[in-house]
C-alpha cells in the first residue's frame, strides 16, 4: 500500500486546507470562519450546499437516481480551549485554542473525498456531506439533525484520526466503538459552622466525601465486569475557609456505558446513592443527571461496507479492530438512533514519533493519512451506493 493514494496536487490542496484551519481554530459553535473556507472550497468544486446550525454546512452532491435515499458522511470542525504547545510552523494563532483532537484533518479529508467524488463519473445516488459544528460539546449532531441533515437519508458513514494505531491502518469493527456520556451534577446542602465545633453542623465535605467513596462501588459491585463502565467524580466544590464547616458543596462527574441498560442503571445507582447518603447524614442532596450523547455501534453490514472500502485503500492486512473498549464519547451517536451508520478509526502515527494523545496541548498527526481518509470516503460512495441501490424495493 501506498501512503499517499491520491495523486500529489490533491493531497498538496487536502494538506494546505488542514493548515490553514489548523492556524485558524475555532471552538464549537464559533466555527464562522471555518465555515467559510468550507464553502469556498465546496463553491470551487461547483457542489451545491447550505448552512445548518448556524455554523455547518450540509452539501449535496447530485446522484444519477435523483430520488434515491442518499448517502450521508460526516466530519465535525470545531476545535479545543486549549493552548497550543506543538510548535508546529502552522500552529494555531489563536491563544487558548487548537485543533488538538483532529477535526481539521477530518474536514480536509472529506473535501478531498469530494473532489474526488465530483471529478469522476456521477454517483449512482447522492452523497451528502455534513461538515459537522459542536462535536466537542456534543450539540451540534442533535441540531443537524433537527435542521434536516437526514432528510432522506439511507446510511451515514464518520471516522476519527487515531494515534494509537500506525500510520496505513484503518480501525473497522463491529459492535460499540464508542461510550455513551451523560454528566452528573451532585448538590448538596449541609449545615455550616464553627470547625471547633463539629456537632453543630452538617458537615457537606463529609458528607460529600461519602458520596466520592460509595460513587466508586457502583461500577466495581454493581455492574457485570463483561460491561465496560465508567463513574468518574472529576470536580469537587466546598468550602470558604480552613477553620469554617462547609454549608454546602457539589460534586460534578462523567458516566461512561457500552450498553443501554447499563447507562440507565448507572443513571439509578447514583440517584439512589445520593439519596440514601443524604438520608443517612441529615444533608439534603440534589441528584441532577444530564444525558449526554448515545453510544456508537457498527452493524454487520455496514461493517462489511466499510472493510471493502478500507481494504481497497490499505490492504487486508492494514484494516485491524479495536484493540480494547473505548469509552470515549462521540455524538456521532445521535444520528445512529435515528438511521444505520458506521464509525471507523485512522492510524495516524509513525514509529518515529511520539504518541501525545488526544485534547493534548502537544497533540498533532502525520498529514499522510488525510490522503488516506479521502481516498477511503472516496471508494466507500461507490461500494455504500450500490449497497443502497440494492436496498430500494
Amino acid at each position: 500500500m501506498t501512503l499517499q493514494p491520491i495523486n500529489d496536487d490533491l493531497f498538496d490542496r487536502v494538506v494546505e486546507i488542514r493548515r490553514d484551519l489548523h492556524r485558524h481554530p475555532e471552538i464549537s459553535n464559533q466555527e464562522f470562519r471555518t465555515q467559510g473556507r468550507i464553502i469556498a472550497v465546496l463553491e470551487q468544486l461547483g457542489i451545491p450546499f447550505r448552512t445548518a446550525a448556524e455554523t455547518g454546512v450540509i452539501a449535496d452532491i447530485p446522484g444519477q437516481i435523483e430520488d434515491a435515499p442518499c448517502i450521508v458522511m460526516r466530519a465535525d470542525i470545531d476545535a479545543l480551549p486549549i493552548h497550543e504547545e506543538t510548535g508546529l510552523p502552522f500552529a494555531s494563532k489563536k491563544p487558548g485554542i487548537m485543533h488538538a483532537c483532529g477535526h481539521d484533518g477530518h474536514t480536509s479529508m472529506l473535501l478531498g473525498a469530494a473532489s474526488m467524488i465530483i471529478k469522476n463519473k456521477k454517483p449512482k445516488i447522492p452523497i451528502r456531506l455534513l461538515f459537522q459544528p459542536g462535536e466537542e460539546n456534543g450539540s451540534g449532531a442533535k441540531i443537524l439533525i433537527k435542521e434536516g441533515a437526514l432528510d432522506n437519508a439511507a446510511v451515514i458513514f464518520g471516522g476519527h484520526i487515531d494515534r494509537h494505531y500506525p500510520l496505513g491502518t484503518i480501525i473497522v469493527t463491529e459492535g460499540v466503538v464508542n461510550a455513551s456520556s451523560d454528566r452528573f451534577i451532585i448538590s448538596i446542602g449541609g449545615k455550616g459552622g464553627h470547625a471547633a465545633r463539629p456537632h453543630e453542623t452538617v458537615d457537606a465535605v463529609v458528607v460529600g466525601s461519602l458520596l466520592v467513596i460509595a460513587l466508586q462501588t457502583i461500577v466495581s459491585r454493581e455492574v457485570n465486569p463483561a460491561h465496560p463502565s465508567v463513574v468518574t467524580v472529576g470536580r469537587f466544590d466546598a468550602g470558604t475557609a480552613g477553620n469554617v464547616i462547609a454549608a454546602r458543596a457539589q460534586l460534578t462527574g462523567t458516566i461512561r456505558a457500552q450498553d443501554k441498560e447499563v447507562r440507565e442503571m448507572l443513571q439509578d445507582s447514583i440517584r439512589r446513592i445520593g439519596k440514601s447518603i443524604g438520608q443517612l447524614h441529615g444533608a439534603n442532596i440534589d441528584v441532577e443527571i444530564k444525558e449526554g450523547t448515545p453510544l456508537v455501534k457498527n452493524p454487520p453490514d455496514l461493517v462489511s461496507i466499510c472493510r471493502q472500502a478500507a481494504i481497497s485503500i490499505v490492504s487486508d492486512k492494514a484494516v485491524r479492530e479495536l484493540e480494547v473498549a473505548n469509552m470515549g464519547a462521540e455524538d456521532f451517536g445521535h444520528y445512529l438512533s435515528k438511521i444505520p451508520g458506521c464509525y471507523v478509526r485512522f492510524g495516524s502515527i509513525t514509529s518515529k514519533q511520539v504518541a501525545h494523545p488526544a485534547h493534548s496541548s502537544k497533540f498533532d498527526f502525520d498529514e499522510r493519512v488525510l490522503g488516506v481518509g479521502a481516498a477511503y470516503y472516496h471508494d466507500l460512495s461507490k461500494i455504500a451506493s450500490e449497497y443502497v441501490v440494492n436496498q430500494i424495493p
